[in-house]
């Protein structure tokens, strides 16, 4: 089982020019091979595949004007030239558009390195960029002779990223036979969980604090670029961007970032913690999330929840496993029917957050009344 992983690295100056050449040959490389390819179409040539495009680097590195493609690592621009025939495969067989030119501006900073390289004593040897510290809290193999599937190293928001798939031994831990976990998403609560009978509760992180602060200084950001995009249309009759504006755009991307990344975490967190209860199953409901994204006044908390990206790690951590991922039903009304005697409440309201039983008279919280039928569910 290839596993995918992501570690920070901690580059000196040095280094980080480097990585910065690389990412700049990347990115010509591409472009320099793009064209080529449009022009050999027009002439009506034959594509070139990777391996044919491999064999045009080495005159072209002897050329003087591109002699400092040399000082890149050469398993990086084949692996690039790689990535383009890859892109061209894909346009052929009408799974995406064709390929388009990186732009500098525009591009994802990053470039590919050779599959070798090698963890020994916090650092990481990259080809032609050297020992790099990194930080992480993976359990890596330490020296020589592993080897890594598309090791790529980016630029994040000015944090460097070392991203590589490894082949990791399958593990399937013994189930706790006849157990369930049923859970139910929500925006009040991030998921109410049923486990055994009892109730879990995962919090709405956009609800705490620092979440809160972040978004203030978010808006605060994001309406001061915009008085200075007025300002500018007025003194000069058109927009434009000031450095001042680009300043604060950065720093708009980077709130961004440590909010995705803040949700994200949260999001791992809980998945992580129902896996490892180690149930046979884990249910959940099959929510129809672009139906919910239409309601205008609960869009924007939907889509920070963050259902489908829940929902995708717990079927990929419970394949790992060995548990069962189980939908319900669409239409199956586990909030109005009572987990207690099986009473089906058809007039219950989204307001209505205590549910009672109006045949048994049981009180319970809505969710976890959810969640205990999802717990309960047989799949027909």
């Amino acid at each position: 089982m290839i596993k995918a992983f992501k570690i920070r690295l901690y580059p000196t100056k040095e280094q980080e020019a480097l990585m910065w050449r690389h990412v700049g040959a990347c990115r010509f490389i591409w472009n320099h091979f793009l064209n080529l390819q449009e022009e050999r179409y027009k002439a009506g040539e034959k594509f070139m595949s990777a391996f044919d495009m491999s064999y045009l680097m080495p005159p072209l590195k002897k050329q003087e004007e591109f002699q400092w493609l040399n000082d890149i690592a050469a398993q990086t621009l084949n692996r690039e030239l790689a990535d383009l025939a890859d892109a061209y495969k894909d346009f052929f067989k009408k799974k995406a558009r064709h390929p388009k030119y990186k732009s500098r501006k525009r591009s994802k900073a990053s470039f590919p390195t050779a599959q070798i390289i090698y963890f020994e004593d916090g650092k990481v040897t990259v080809g032609k960029i050297g020992k790099v510290k990194y930080k992480t809290d993976f359990d890596l193999p330490q020296g020589k002779g592993n080897k890594f599937t598309n090791p790529r190293i980016s630029n994040i928001c000015g944090k460097w990223m070392l991203s590589f798939g490894m082949d990791c031994p399958e593990e399937h831990p013994e189930l706790n036979a006849g157990t369930s976990v049923g859970i139910d998403l929500g925006i009040k609560e991030l998921a109410v969980a049923s486990h055994q009978k009892q109730m879990i509760t995962v919090p709405n992180i956009n609800k705490t604090d620092e979440v809160r602060r972040l978004e203030k200084n978010l808006r605060h950001l994001q309406r001061s670029v915009s008085r200075k995009y007025e300002a500018a249309k007025k003194r000069t009759g058109r927009y434009e961007k000031s450095n001042n504006i680009l300043k604060e755009e950065e720093k708009i991307r980077r709130l961004h970032h440590r909010l995705d990344c803040i949700r994200q975490n949260h999001v791992h967190q809980a998945t992580h913690y129902f896996v490892s209860l180690l149930p046979e199953r884990i249910v959940m409901e099959d929510l129809n999330v672009t139906g919910m994204m239409k309601n205008r006044h609960l869009s924007k908390a939907i889509g920070q929840q963050g259902f489908a990206e829940f929902r995708r790690q717990i079927a990929y951590k419970s394949d790992w496993n060995g548990i069962e991922t189980v939908y319900a039903d669409r239409f199956y009304p586990s909030s109005k029917t009572c987990s207690v005697c099986g009473h089906i409440k058809p007039d219950l309201k989204l307001s209505d957050r205590t549910y009672v039983c109006s045949e048994c008279g049981a009180v319970l919280d809505r969710d976890f009344n959810a969640a205990v039928n999802l717990e309960n569910y047989v799949p027909q």
